[in-house]
């Protein structure tokens, strides 16, 4: 790839956004970022990987429903403030380490509202990949060992909690195709397809010596 160019993954769940990302990332020869994240950002700030991780799965528990709205403006708080280790900021550190990521390599990042960190950047190709109901269910119901009403709560729970991430750091709705470059449909176009579809986009948006 002579270009650096980074494209953002936000998706359902059940809808194969990561294994398209992962498919993508494999066929371009370029890195794939997803739980990585934390351990990057870890290395940076030099706060414990597994404090990203800990405050991910409270939230996961808890919810952002009371919690008031705190739309990332790029700032990111000193390690001499006793707000450093705050959970908005842990997400202020995880998107400086998005950013430095987009600015030093081309690569696939998944999820993390990484479409809005990089709002600003040209090198940025962002993705929504959605899919019906059945497609979800049918999907998810390869990886968990779930079913019928038990599965669909599953989904429901993943998705809100994508959503509630996104509209808490974004203050954006999470499914708004206005904050994406490409939505589409993975049960329409398979992963393949899917694929094929974002490199599409990526000839026409970046040009077509874009992978030689």
């Amino acid at each position: 790839m002579k270009k650096n160019i980074v494209i953002t993954i936000a998706r359902q769940y059940g809808s194969g956004g990561r294994t398209v990302g992962e498919m993508l990332a494999n066929e371009l020869g370029i890195h794939y970022y997803d739980k990585e994240l934390s351990k990057i950002a870890s290395e940076e700030s030099g706060i414990s990987e597994g404090l990203f991780l800990e405050v991910d799965e409270k939230r996961r528990k808890r919810g952002f429903l009371r919690t008031p709205v705190n739309v990332y403006k790029g700032e990111v708080i000193g390690p001499d403030s006793k707000e450093y280790t705050s959970e908005d900021n842990l997400f202020n550190l995880q998107a400086a380490s998005i950013k430095k990521l987009a600015e030093n390599t081309s690569c696939v990042i998944i999820g993390r509202a990484a479409n809005f960190v990089l709002k600003d950047y040209e090198n940025v190709l962002s993705v929504f990949v959605h899919a019906p109901h059945d497609f979800l269910m049918e999907q998810a119901g390869k990886v968990q060992p779930l079913t019928g009403k038990e599965l669909e709560k599953y989904i429901a729970t993943e998705d809100k909690y994508r959503a509630e991430y996104y509209h808490h750091h974004t203050g954006q709705n999470w499914t708004d195709a206005m904050n994406y470059d490409l939505c589409l449909d993975s049960s329409k176009l398979g992963f393949e397809g899917t694929v094929r579809a974002i490199k599409a986009q990526l000839k026409v948006r970046f040009g077509e010596d874009i992978f030689e």
